[in-house]
């Protein structure tokens, strides 16, 4: 049973856990179209809270809630005593009393941790410096509706220590898949996370593979994927990673090496002409607007089967 876990990472759920969720996204987007919606949240109360920014999370996040019956209270960091050092143990306490499930993006991993831990309720990672599980379930959606299957190999080209990447590691390494990763050699995972995706990836035969070179990673794949080279949080490094990851661009030129009906995928926010080239992000592959659009149906697929 899913009910009442929290998702924080991918790597704590077994396979077919993960598979679930994806199930059951489809089966939301389904329920969308014709205007069928289960109100599995009625009666539910929610806090989403954002101590970061966000589009498309604010967005799906608080129209999951509401169009699953809940009510949603939303959070920004300036909103509550965060803002002025209350610890988010005590957040998290007084949280746990008033709602039955919190959705939260955070600046550090370790925040959700403690607002799982003392508020007693399930969180969901809706980013943290570690992970972004949801955007993983999106992606990986969204590979599923465009080619049937799960099946296809994917290369990642830019950071080797990015967030998404972490959640797309987890995700290959518990269901079997093949994802290899152009990067350069100084930004690489947490050396106990990487352990632990190694870990799983030796029990499901899942290929995980690091190149410097962007174009031996891309040769031959389905999906080519990328994210920003600097985060919020990392401008302090901005000039340093620019330079680091400026031969890690997706362009027109790399994207020849994949296969014949390989597609683009992107997180976003996206910066053209840095990361990727704009005719890339805007042209036939790419599929970012369909990730962009399924992080709703995620959303309600996750909090349905948890809150």
């Amino acid at each position: 049973m899913l009910k009442g876990k929290s998702l924080l990472c991918l790597l704590d759920f077994d396979s077919w856990e993960i598979q679930k969720m994806l199930d059951v996204s489809f089966s939301m987007k389904e329920r969308v179209l014709i205007n069928s919606i289960p109100k599995s949240l009625d009666g539910k109360r929610i806090a989403l809270l954002f101590e970061k920014p966000s589009t498309r999370t604010r967005v799906s996040s608080e129209l999951a809630v509401t169009m699953l019956g809940g009510t949603t209270v939303v959070l920004t960091k300036n909103d509550i005593q965060l803002s002025r050092g209350e610890p988010i143990e005590d957040t998290a306490r007084v949280l746990g009393r008033m709602v039955h499930g919190i959705g939260a993006r955070v600046l550090r991993h370790e925040s959700l941790v403690k607002l799982a831990q003392y508020s007693g309720r399930p969180v969901v990672n809706l980013l943290s410096d570690l992970s972004h599980p949801l955007q993983a379930l999106t992606d990986f959606m969204t590979i599923r509706e465009t080619f049937g299957t799960l099946k296809r190999p994917m290369a990642f080209v830019g950071d080797g220590g990015d967030n998404v990447l972490v959640s797309l590691m987890a995700f290959t390494a518990k269901m079997g898949l093949e994802l290899r990763i152009a990067s350069p050699k100084e930004l690489r995972p947490r050396q106990d996370v990487m352990r632990r995706i190694e870990d799983e990836a030796d029990k499901t035969g899942a290929i995980i593979e690091f190149f410097e070179d962007p174009y031996q990673a891309v040769r031959g794949v389905s999906v080519v994927y990328t994210d920003v080279w600097v985060s919020m949080g990392q401008e302090a490094e901005a000039q340093r990673r620019r330079e680091l990851l400026s031969n890690y661009r997706v362009t027109e030129d790399l994207m020849r090496y994949t296969s014949e009906d390989s597609i683009f995928m992107h997180c976003l926010p996206a910066v053209r002409g840095e990361e990727v080239e704009q005719s890339v992000i805007d042209g036939k592959r790419s599929r970012v607007w369909d990730q962009a659009e399924n992080r709703l149906y995620t959303a309600m697929s996750v909090f349905s089967l948890l809150f």
